[in-house]
């Protein structure tokens, strides 16, 4: 045990040292420099109730986004859906649908696949020489994320895991693809497995880049030609928005029915601010799960004690809550579980973000 632990904080290390120039020069100067924005977003339902507090013990398909050594938990099978109404109110109704599953494939080895797919809506394409919307006609951009996961334990109480991502994000005239990885520990220890430890580092990996004929437009040799060619405008590329997370958490339980579960995170952004959360979830017997969290950064409160400073680069920020109610279908002692899942979270701007997802555990 103590030899497989040594690789994985190696391993840790070595990430870590590539990565530390992305993932420790960052602050809000750098704000919205980087590209592929939507992998920050959590789509599921039960781990972005309490603000992504609880990255140290998260477990399921949740922990493909939160802590991937979570998935390690998986008994067999883990199947969940989620469906995320982003920023209410915003003009095109921006909606995300998520699908995972996690399997288990040996003793102490879980993989897990998971699709993350946008709908922005309609946009009216527009240019310079007709900028009045609704005369082109109109586009869709497409996004989606692709995760393979892999995790395994160590022991019981050490797991780690890798996660790949391939990125996608397209229009009908030009797209770009990438590719990241996610690395994860989670560690359990006290007299009752009550004291939770977590470390994630998320989104590593080359820089992206647009291509297609958007990029392209014909122009004249002069002005007093007729006779057109094709340029080819020049592109960028842009960094992928590097996050490392270090977070705990301590159960109290009592009469072996009800667990308080108290948690924190600190996230550091490479090209936002920092942000600190912190939750709590009281769960009965497992059935029934309430939580709820706060997230703070820097500059979010003006001197005057305004909420929603300009000094906010995140828009997620503020109080987050959520529940999940957890029944066994039989009376096993694993039996299958049907979830429902609802998490509600306060943004800088709009009408806050909702999700709701199910989930079947085997």
């Amino acid at each position: 045990m103590k030899k497989s632990f040594g690789y994985i904080v190696l391993s840790f290390v070595v990430l870590m040292g590539l990565s530390a120039p992305q993932a420790f020069a960052g602050n809000k100067d750098r704000s919205g420099q980087a590209g592929a924005a939507e992998l920050l977003i959590n789509p599921w339902a039960a781990s972005s109730g309490w603000g992504n507090a609880g990255m140290s013990f998260v477990h399921g398909v949740d922990a493909i986004f939160g802590n991937v050594a979570g998935i390690s938990s998986c008994n067999t099978l883990d199947v969940n859906f989620s469906h995320t109404s982003w920023l209410v109110g915003v003009g095109n109704d921006t909606r995300i649908s998520s699908f995972g599953f996690l399997a288990r494939v040996g003793e102490s080895t879980v993989l897990g696949l998971s699709f993350m797919s946008f709908s922005l809506g309609v946009i009216p394409i527009t240019t310079v020489e007709n900028p009045d919307p609704g005369t082109l006609g109109t586009y869709k951009p497409n996004l989606m994320n692709i995760n393979l996961s892999f995790a395994k334990s160590f022991s019981n109480s050490i797991s780690g895991g890798f996660n790949l991502k391939i990125i996608s994000e397209s229009i009908k005239d030009m797209s770009g693809v990438g590719v990241a990885i996610d690395a994860g520990i989670q560690y359990v220890t006290g007299p009752f497995d009550n004291v939770h430890f977590g470390v994630t580092l998320k989104n590593i990996g080359p820089t992206m880049k647009f291509s297609g004929d958007g990029i392209s437009l014909r122009v004249f040799m002069d002005q007093n030609s007729n006779q057109q060619f094709t340029m080819v405008q020049r592109v960028d590329d842009f960094e992928l928005p590097t996050q490392l997370s270090i977070s705990a958490a301590y159960d109290f339980l009592f009469a072996e029915t009800n667990r308080i579960t108290i948690a924190g995170n600190f996230n550091s952004n490479s090209f936002t601010n920092d942000q600190f959360t912190a939750g709590l979830e009281y769960g009965w017997r497992e059935i029934l799960l309430i939580r709820a969290g706060y997230t703070y950064e820097n500059g979010m409160w003006t001197k005057g004690g305004v909420l929603d400073s300009d000094e906010c680069r995140n828009i997620n920020r503020g109080l987050s809550a959520g529940l999940s109610v957890q029944v066994p279908l039989s009376k096993k002692e694993n039996p299958i579980k049907l979830a429902i899942d609802y998490s509600y979270r306060d943004t800088y701007t709009y009408a806050g973000t909702h999700s709701v997802g199910a989930r079947i555990i085997f």
